[in-house]
């Protein structure tokens, strides 16, 4: 039935496609730059169709080799997992997850630990970088936790989370007198880049537009530094509910104005389709989403 697939080409031509590159292909599979144009020639010869379009500079897929991309990915990753399930149950698994740092640090860290106590035989790795990740050209990451505010439809998605923001304080905190200046912990909130979340959208919703007139900012770079300020009583913190769910938990702030929320995007943990089948990475999603219906 399978006699006549060009198996080593088909590997070559999913390793090109996903780097976009033939020397990264060479590098990952260990041969020439060479062997791959050879072997990417031979399966366009098989199928009779351009795959890659070429230029002295580059190479990229043609709309024929977009279309086979996925399907090869897919199918490579289904006897990757066929492999694993008759690997020895003793074999740790690695699973490598990225998602930024803010969230790694105040979100996902603090409950990692029951994970760990679940599954001993999955081995988590965390990339944590501001930076999307091209999840379908870096075969290192098996899945990613995004705040989206559109899906992705070349990617598998599942909700995790809903976001919003508030101002968030120390408990037992008091306005200012009329005229008196508060301090405002300002950051530049990454996961908003359709939503407009700033103390200026969030004061003319609060009817305090009077704050800003005498406001003292505390500014940070990192989500993380900003919630540290204001646990630390430097003012407020116009914050993610899902960043600072820890925080509120132990008590160490308080929603200033429950009632006063901007809208932001959605956490999702997202993979390549087919990915989503492979046992660390069905686990680990399970898991993610007990957490976030606990």
């Amino acid at each position: 039935m399978f006699a006549k697939l060009p198996l080593t080409a088909l590997r070559g031509f999913e390793s090109a496609a996903r780097l976009g590159s033939f020397k990264a292909a060479a590098q990952e599979l260990n041969v020439s730059p060479a062997a791959i144009s050879h072997q990417v020639k031979s399966l366009e010869a098989f199928l009779g169709v351009r795959l890659f379009e070429r230029t002295s500079q580059s190479v990229r897929l043609s709309a024929d080799g977009e279309r086979l991309q996925p399907f090869m990915h897919r199918a490579l990753l289904d006897i990757q997992h066929g492999l694993q399930v008759l690997s020895p149950p003793c074999a740790a698994q690695s699973l490598v997850v990225s998602t930024t740092p803010a969230f790694a640090s105040l979100w996902l860290i603090p409950r990692l630990g029951d994970f760990h106590r679940l599954h001993p035989e999955i081995d988590v790795r965390l990339h944590s970088s501001n930076e999307v990740v091209d999840l379908r050209r870096d075969a290192s990451i098996d899945l990613a936790i995004r705040a989206l505010f559109t899906p992705d439809p070349q990617l598998f998605e599942q909700p995790l989370l809903d976001e919003y923001f508030g101002v968030y304080c120390r408990p037992g905190w008091q306005p200012p007198a009329t005229g008196s200046p508060v301090e405002l912990i300002d950051v530049p909130w990454l996961s908003s880049a359709k939503a407009e979340v700033d103390w200026p959208a969030w004061c003319a919703k609060a009817e305090a537009l009077g704050w800003l007139e005498n406001a003292r900012f505390r500014r940070y770079d990192e989500e993380q530094h900003a919630l540290q300020a204001a646990i630390a009583g430097h003012g407020l913190a116009l914050a993610s509910n899902v960043l600072v769910a820890e925080a509120v938990a132990r008590g160490e702030l308080v929603d200033y104005r429950p009632e006063v929320h901007l809208a932001g995007a959605r956490y999702t943990v997202v993979c390549v389709p087919g990915r989503e089948r492979q046992v660390a990475v069905r686990g680990f999603s399970e898991w993610l989403l007990g957490q976030s219906n606990g």
